[in-house]
């Protein structure tokens, strides 16, 4: 009998390996145990949310095909009419469940994991996350096998218009202020296909072609022969780095995987963690729409919260994780959120996009903020202070475990916040969405929270001196000491 791995229903997706390793003889997604993962998922959507159609696409890896027919065929045989999106995007497939309006949509894709790991990333209608909580309420009826009986299997039909109408879309919500030279790296990933095209298309107000486009990496290779599609790396963006110094380019923006995040390196190529694309956009944004509301997740850095104050946005701050993020920009009815992983969304208002994260529509719109600026984007934000930081530490921890040890952690600190009398505040603020993340009156913040998912507890933290980043690091750590199965460096 088929068993499908538990530990694959993750907060934010379904990811497992697909290839055969030394630590796992055994694949978590084979054709068999992907069907049943379908059959699964058909019957979720369809008595959750009554859904009876699904679009279903993949990115390049090279199991990914095999497993999307495996996919299509539990769909099908649970009485779902399916559309094959073919090779895609994750923003693609949002984009067409927002455009073309069918019940539900799936890209199987492991995003920015190894070459060896697959994985299904599931939206109901409008392109609205299927995760967390609803992710196990799938695994629990494929362990109990509790399926659609349909009299008769769904039909097939394709769509090979998703990346025409995809362009399309893109293209008409953008105009350049003037002509820029851009590299782009897509790693290797799927986004190569689709995102030179898109950014050749750009034009200037006056009509002109705004993008003069350099490509690096940007042929479809499974393998990822030259370096991990995951920009949020500084590591993964040297090449680019080096592209954009040889050509004179303005700008290089890479793409992971499957292309839902970006990542940037300046004229002189020096990378840039997400922060600042994110500045760049809310700037360009605030000049016309002051006050409004900018989502941003508990790791960012403070530069990232107080430029916005300062450009007249208001800031506010959410867990981390693209579902979470994206429903936080829906119920406070944002229109501009970002990740410090590269996940940066865009509503209706100003944007006229979807609400979805769009590693392509980022990079489309950071060209469009800088477009508008006489000097380069490296002199854009020399006043940003570089201050001391921990940009993440992972400390590993068992998943059974983790989450009683930040728990028991964030309580702590919250007690000691609550007791302490005002003038001998240890901390001004102790901040409890996600793990604990504490600011402090000269500016320092740490934070401390659990991966969602990894075996791993995840520090983040900024100071003015990094005498002043090891003091608010070692008080963490010294509430991670009692427990033996947390292996602190």
């Amino acid at each position: 009998m088929v068993k499908v791995n538990p530990s694959v229903f993750r907060a934010y997706d379904i990811r497992g390996t697909a290839d055969p390793t030394d630590q796992k003889p055994q694949p978590d997604l084979t054709p068999e145990t992907v069907k049943l993962i379908a059959k699964g998922t058909a019957t979720y959507l369809a008595r959750t949310y009554g859904a009876r159609n699904i679009l279903v696409g993949r990115d390049n890896r090279l199991h990914s095909e095999k497993l999307q027919k495996a996919f299509i065929e539990g769909l099908l045989e649970s009485g779902f009419d399916v559309i094959d999106g073919g090779l895609t995007t994750s923003p693609m497939i949002y984009f067409a469940s927002c455009h073309y309006s069918p019940d539900s949509a799936v890209n199987i894709t492991a995003s920015h994991n190894p070459k060896q790991d697959n994985g299904i990333k599931i939206v109901q209608h409008h392109a609205h996350s299927v995760a967390d909580q609803e992710l196990q309420e799938i695994r629990k009826l494929v362990e109990a096998e509790d399926f659609l009986q349909p009299e008769k299997p769904g039909q097939l039909s394709t769509n090979t218009q998703i990346a025409a109408d995809y362009l399309n879309k893109i293209v008409s919500t953008t105009t350049l202020n003037r002509p820029l030279k851009i590299v782009l790296d897509a790693g290797n990933g799927v986004a190569g296909p689709y995102a030179p095209a898109i950014f050749r298309a750009l034009k200037t107000k006056d009509g002109q072609s705004a993008c003069e486009v350099i490509e690096l990496f940007c042929e479809p290779d499974g393998n990822f022969p030259n370096h991990e599609a995951n920009p949020e790396h500084a590591k993964n963006m040297v090449d680019l780095g080096k592209k954009v110094v040889e050509v004179g380019a303005d700008l290089g923006i890479g793409f992971d995987g499957d292309a839902d995040r970006v990542g940037l390196v300046d004229e002189k190529g020096k990378h840039y963690t997400a922060e600042f694309p994110i500045m760049l956009i809310a700037r360009h944004l605030l000049q016309t729409h002051p006050e409004e509301k900018i989502i941003h997740d508990v790791k960012v850095n403070q530069a990232l919260i107080d430029d916005i104050k300062a450009h007249h946005g208001k800031p506010i701050m959410s867990r981390v994780g693209h579902s979470y993020i994206e429903r936080r920009l829906h119920d406070e009815g944002a229109t501009l959120a970002g990740e410090k992983s590269g996940h940066l969304f865009f509503g209706e208002k100003f944007f006229n996009y979807y609400g979805f994260d769009d590693g392509i529509f980022a990079g489309v719109k950071i060209v469009e903020a800088l477009s508008h600026y006489d000097q380069p984007f490296s002199q854009i934000f020399a006043d940003i202070p570089v201050r001391p930081a921990i940009p993440e530490l992972k400390i590993p921890c068992p998943d059974e475990r983790k989450h009683e040890v930040i728990t028991t952690v964030t309580k702590y600190f919250q007690h000691l916040y609550d007791i302490a009398p005002e003038n001998q505040m240890p901390f001004v603020d102790c901040i409890t969405l996600d793990g604990v993340r504490l600011q402090f009156s000269d500016g320092a913040w740490i934070l401390a929270r659990y991966s969602n998912t990894s075996p791993y507890l995840t520090i983040h933290a900024e100071a003015p001196t990094e005498t002043r980043l090891n003091e608010i690091k070692e008080l963490v750590f010294d509430q991670l000491r009692p427990f033996p199965e947390v292996k602190l460096p």
